[in-house]
């Protein structure tokens, strides 16, 4: 029986962002605020997840042992460093939390079975790395708070309210709404990007947190005047809306995921076509007399 486990690691270390190959406009230019010297630093929340058939014991790795390589080959010598001067790796690309992720899968993976290394660099911001060359994944999280109702208009409201419950009132409820998207690409040899993390952001927050913020959604996006705006289609129009500017920035759109609630929530996975709506299907009602 395979089984993938998954072990959390922190360390605490800053970074800067610059390149002595570009005069200070152009660095200011590409990296903002993180080219201000000497740095920056986060608290890093790793998360290394190993992939193998269970052992006799029940395991897949001992996690004493597990613990002990990762803090010798990582934690020990990352914590409360500088990462640009700690390894060499971090002298010809810089330390992204892309490229973190990247250099921690290259010197974990002589000892460990591993098949994922997600890297938090902040609760908004993360990257993943599978041990694919140069490709990598890099996911933000925002947030918009936004009302709607759930109803097809040619049902009636009892009809409607079997469908969708509560979420079919006529004044409609609202949502503290997350959205998490994960754009997938290579790794920036030199600079350690996938994308320009202030042209992504700019993107999500003109096609998506700008418009939807504060609305309802059914009357104020023109979009969901046709498509009940349930969890799914939100997250579905969501992709269609930012998969192509992300392209045209040098990405993929990997994954769009929509937090309604802490109970719901729904994921679009995009490196396929985005699909058309979902559509609720068809039901003939009949009135008991």
């Amino acid at each position: 029986m395979d089984c993938i486990i998954h072990r959390r690691a922190r360390f605490f270390a800053s970074h800067r962002y610059w390149l002595p190959e570009l005069d200070e406009a152009e660095n200011q230019r590409r990296f903002g605020a993180g080219t201000r010297f000497p740095g920056h630093g986060h608290n890093y929340e790793l998360y290394v997840s190993l992939y193998k058939e269970l052992d006799r014991y029940g395991m897949v790795e001992d996690l004493s042992t597990v613990k002990r390589v990762i803090q010798r080959v990582v934690t020990e010598q990352l914590d409360y460093s500088h990462l640009n001067d700690v390894w060499p790796e971090f002298r010809d690309t810089l330390p992204t939390a892309e490229n973190i992720a990247r250099v921690i899968w290259q010197r974990l993976s002589p000892h460990l079975p591993l098949v994922n290394i997600q890297l938090f660099e902040h609760p908004e911001l993360w990257a993943e790395y599978q041990g694919n060359d140069m490709e990598a994944t890099l996911s933000v999280k925002t947030h918009f708070s936004a009302a709607h109702r759930l109803a097809l208009p040619e049902l009636t409201l009892e009809q409607n309210s079997e469908i969708y419950g509560k979420c079919a009132r006529v004044n409609g409820h609202g949502h503290n709404y997350h959205l998490e998207v994960t754009v997938f690409g290579e790794i920036d040899p030199r600079t350690g990007m996938i994308v320009d993390l202030g042209d992504l952001q700019r993107i999500i927050d003109d096609l998506v947190v700008e418009p939807f913020d504060h609305t309802f959604l059914n009357k104020d996006i023109p979009y969901f005047a046709e498509v009940v705006p349930t969890a799914e289609n939100i997250a579905l129009h969501i992709a269609q809306l930012l998969q192509e500017p992300i392209r045209a920035i040098g990405a993929e759109l990997d994954k769009v995921k929509l937090i309604e609630s802490p109970n719901n929530s729904a994921e679009i996975y995009c490196r396929t076509p985005v699909r058309k709506p979902a559509r609720v299907e068809e039901k003939t009602f009949v009135t008991v007399g």
